[in-house]
């Protein structure tokens, strides 16, 4: 029994490792944004007391692992005072042959997202991308920009949720980067 223990352990450990290597493969980068750096104006929202340009950052990705049939991406802001975080950003179904989205793709009114892409409504109720706007005074927040290579598009109804969403995602995610950009106001 305690061989058989120990080879089961062995197996897991070693798939564990494989989607490791997988993950540490797959990068994000953003000419807009950088990991620990501090976002723009441009990437403030306009409303909820917030005057930015509210324009998505630029994007690419790379290093996908085999068997990716499709692209999600995700901004979060842990640091919200909801008790739930912020969704600012949610697409889904970006075309597996797609790796990079320009800066202000997530303006719906602008089609710049590739064909087939999906965006959800975000906690501002708009579906497209919503910038940052903490309260003023409530120091940094964190937002969490993550690409995830997808096993399968995702089927979901008109009108998800962002936890049905993020549930969906994480569910069929075989690797995913992430860029953490700050935003406070004073």
């Amino acid at each position: 029994m305690k061989q058989a223990t120990n080879k089961l352990t062995v197996g897991v450990f070693s798939l564990l490792l494989s989607g490791a290597a997988l993950a540490e493969g797959f990068t994000l980068t953003s000419t807009d944004i950088q990991h620990g750096g501090f976002m723009q104006k441009a990437q403030e929202f306009q409303g909820f007391g917030c005057n930015g340009a509210n324009v998505s950052p630029q994007l690419t990705w790379s290093g996908a692992p085999e068997g990716t049939a499709a692209f999600a991406i995700l901004a979060y802001d842990p640091d919200a005072p909801t008790g739930s975080g912020w969704w600012h950003w949610q697409v889904v179904n970006i075309p597996q042959s797609a790796n990079t989205l320009a800066a202000g793709a997530g303006d719906a009114a602008k089609s710049l997202l590739p064909a087939g892409s999906i965006q959800l409504r975000n906690d501002y109720g708009i579906a497209g991308f919503g910038g940052a706007c903490p309260p003023a005074g409530h120091g940094v927040h964190r937002y969490q920009f993550t690409i995830h290579a997808l096993s399968q598009k995702l089927e979901l109804p008109e009108n998800a949720s962002a936890a049905l969403t993020g549930y969906m995602v994480h569910a069929h995610s075989l690797a995913f980067a992430t860029i953490e950009a700050l935003y406070k106001r004073d």
